[in-house]
């Protein structure tokens, strides 16, 4: 299994020579293999890269795993070039919102006069499919879908596919005592080979915007060292952390890893690609 990045930050995009390597595009992650359709982790702005690395004119036949219906998490999708090719698909997967068909609350969003066309009138065949939470097979992997703390109704994920599993909490409100951990959330977690997980705050941040939806880098190494995971990657970027800020808290991460016991950590960047086999 392959994982690549092509977006990574949380709540908007963000570009300037200041995140130049990092990067300033909001989710979007790609599990392949070479036996299976890719799985696409969120549709945010990053998903427009993903589309370019196709080629031009090239179909896409691909499945997509969405966590949650905020701006940052979808926006990419009508920007995917594939998906302006007649023949291709994509058939997309997430929650429900307070009884409101996953379909139906993606419409509200993608339509006039919010965007100048729908989800129907790309070229593309884009399916929408409300999950429920529970184990389901997509694209030949086993996948886990497990409501966790956020703001609104949001997944966290877990694939497995071809003996590798992969947790994906890319929203994760950090508990008031910052040291509880949901027990879904660690259910998803628990053993994986890679966590991409939310870090968006440092403490001081999190202090002023305890009810936002987010974690502390340091909330994120603890979720991992609980649930004994590989290798940490650490994910959903604020829009306001430089370049320079994000190798500090890098680094601050590693330091706090390595007397909790994680001894893998990086911090997403785009372009980011980590092989599994």
């Amino acid at each position: 299994m392959e994982i690549t990045f092509y977006g990574v930050r949380g709540s908007t995009p963000c570009a300037g020579e200041s995140t130049s390597r990092y990067g300033g595009n909001t989710a979007s992650v790609v599990l392949r293999s070479a036996d299976s359709d890719p799985i696409l982790l969120d549709l945010g702005t990053g998903l427009r890269y993903f589309g370019a690395d196709q080629g031009a004119g090239a179909q896409l036949h691909a499945h997509a795993l969405v966590t949650h219906l905020h701006w940052d998490h979808v926006q990419g999708l009508p920007f995917c070039q594939p998906l302006l090719v007649s023949g291709s698909t994509l058939s997309v997967y997430g929650p429900d919102h307070d009884g409101v068909a996953f379909a139906d609350a993606f419409d509200d969003l993608m339509r006039p006069p919010f965007f100048p066309v729908t989800r129907q009138d790309l070229p593309g065949d884009v399916s929408f499919f409300t999950l429920t939470e529970g184990v389901h097979e997509v694209a030949g992997a086993k996948v886990t879908a497990l409501e966790v703390p956020h703001t609104d109704t949001t997944f966290g994920y877990r694939v497995e596919r071809n003996g590798f599993s992969v947790a994906y909490v890319s929203d994760h409100q950090q508990p008031a005592d910052g040291f509880s951990i949901d027990p879904a959330v660690l259910e998803l977690c628990r053993g994986v080979d890679v966590l991409i997980h939310d870090a968006q705050y440092t403490p001081e941040e999190f202090a002023s915007k305890p009810t936002w939806g987010h974690c502390t880098v340091d909330y994120a190494v603890r979720v991992a060292a609980a649930a004994e995971v590989g290798q940490l990657v650490l994910f959903h970027h604020d829009p306001s952390h430089d370049d320079e800020t994000l190798d500090q808290l890098l680094a601050g991460a590693r330091e706090t890893g390595r007397t909790m016991g994680v001894d893998s950590i990086v911090a997403a960047f785009e372009g980011l690609s980590i092989t599994l086999a």
